[in-house]
């Protein structure tokens, strides 16, 4: 963050200084919500949280460097006091940005965000410094975390933007103005919460509606292969471009195809030229993360063939998404277990698919290990049910549904689908899985594991790895 005095954050904030000796002290460290990653100069910041109350750990953030704390009552310690500590740190994050004049590269979609926020952090990269968010940052907390990173030297600012209900976005992206808006697709994720497509489409339309208009720089990138997403050029005045296989597409992917690897290969064109790219990423799905981050870094002025250069050689910058592990036996373990909707899960099966291939050649056998998907609503039978169905419609060798009603209706669309005997299994929790697991993998086979966050479907993933390693009841590896 830019270095601001005590008295300064207390002006933009609007809040009153307690125990504050000098207001003309700065911070000069990075403005945390966890005490524990508190460094000399930080701004620490008190959330009363289900479990805990950073107001009670305000003495140990100072004793430990910060300079003061950023809280809804006195602490005992410097502290700048304000009524909602969640607002307070949307406007020094609003501030702080308006002060750099860094570009602002803002993304949101029902799935593939936080691959394609990695994408285009590493693509804008070679360009000059970037700041990017670090794991999940999207929401009214994160996003003004990730802001507060940025100082005098930051060139760009790639933020992503998740929303649960109408009007989170409109909100976050009032908090730091885009100047360049994403949408990567429309899917079901939080439909539950939403109710159905057109409204979270009409969610995820308040990015394009914040931009600026295209005489001010605003850009709205759009896929053109999603029509919900597609629509959305109506409803904003920023100069539109548009990704995807479409042959009307402005930044567009032709022969595409998978390597024997499950890595995804194809033509890369733009309208200032086209490059080959293959990447190390796994899954046809990251074809259309990869457009979206290169229409949005040939909006900034990288060539194409440097563009099809960092694509090619860019990876997984958060843990938990494709993660691919060879053991020393020869199984391959892919962890994809941070998060789960049907989108994602039919992306990541298909993945397994097409790594499957080779697996067969040297005798190999593909695992799903899947888990619930939460937050679907009424839909939640139906897109359980239809996953199972496509493990088996892409041949996968072997499916293991793990945990309770939601789990067991993946295996019953694999049972309904014609998967019978031992081709699908529905297991009670995360360590009968490894367990399974354990004594039925052989050299050769590939082990997906994706599952809704909340499952903890990382662990199996980690146990398998670890020949030591025990699973608790709540799925985490000991």
């Amino acid at each position: 963050m830019i270095a601001l005095s005590l008295a300064e954050i207390a002006e933009i904030v609007g809040g009153q200084s307690y125990d504050i000796p000098d207001p003309r002290i700065r911070i000069t460290g990075p403005v945390v919500t966890d005490s524990r990653a508190v460094r000399p100069g930080a701004l620490f910041t008190a959330f009363a949280g289900a479990r805990a109350d950073g107001h009670d750990f305000a003495a140990r953030a100072v004793a430990d460097g910060a300079v003061a704390v950023l809280a809804t009552r006195p602490v005992g310690v410097p502290a700048i006091v304000v009524d909602d500590v969640t607002a307070a740190l949307g406007a020094l994050a609003r501030h702080v940005v308006e002060s750099l004049g860094a570009t602002a590269v803002a993304l949101t979609g029902s799935a593939g965000k936080t691959s394609t926020k990695d994408l285009i952090a590493q693509l804008l990269g070679r360009m000059g410094p970037t700041v990017y968010p670090e794991g999940n940052l999207n929401n009214e907390i994160g996003l003004p975390l990730t802001a507060l990173r940025a100082d005098g030297t930051t060139r760009h600012l790639v933020l992503e933007m998740g929303a649960r209900y109408v009007g989170d976005i409109r909100y976050l992206a009032g908090l730091v103005p885009p100047r360049i808006g994403l949408v990567l697709n429309v899917g079901t994720a939080h439909i539950g919460e939403f109710g159905g497509r057109e409204r979270i489409a009409e969610a995820k339309g308040e990015l394009v509606e914040a931009l600026p208009p295209a005489d001010r720089g605003g850009v709205a990138v759009l896929n053109a292969d999603d029509p919900l997403v597609h629509a959305m050029a109506a409803r904003t005045t920023a100069r539109v471009v548009t990704f995807g296989e479409s042959a009307n597409a402005d930044v567009r992917a032709e022969n595409v195809r998978l390597t024997q690897q499950g890595q995804p290969a194809f033509t890369l064109h733009t309208p200032t030229g086209c490059s080959d790219v293959t990447m190390r990423l796994y899954g046809e799905h990251h074809v259309s993360n990869a457009l979206a981050a290169a229409a949005v870094a040939h909006e900034l002025g990288m060539p194409v063939d440097e563009i099809a250069r960092a694509l090619s050689e860019a990876g997984t910058l958060s843990r938990w998404r494709m993660e691919v592990t060879e053991r020393p036996d020869g199984v391959t373990i892919v962890n994809d277990a941070y998060n789960a909707n049907p989108e994602s899960m039919r992306a990541a099966l298909r993945a397994l698919a097409a790594m499957g291939q080779g697996a067969q050649s040297r005798g190999g056998r593909t695992w799903a290990v899947l888990g619930l998907m939460a937050e679907l609503g009424d839909e939640a039978l139906a897109e359980h049910d239809a996953v199972g169905r496509l493990a088996v419609r892409l041949n996968v060798s072997k499916l293991v549904a793990v945990g309770g009603r939601e789990a067991s209706w993946l295996q019953l669309g694999a049972y309904n689908e014609g998967s019978w005997g031992e081709e699908s299994v529905h297991v009670s929790d995360a360590q009968a899985a490894v367990d399974l697991l354990r004594s039925e993998l052989r050299p050769g086979d590939v082990v997906l594991v994706k599952a809704s966050r909340s499952v903890g479907l990382e662990r199996v993933a980690q146990a398998l790895l670890d020949p030591a390693a025990t699973v608790d009841g709540q799925g985490a590896a000991r």
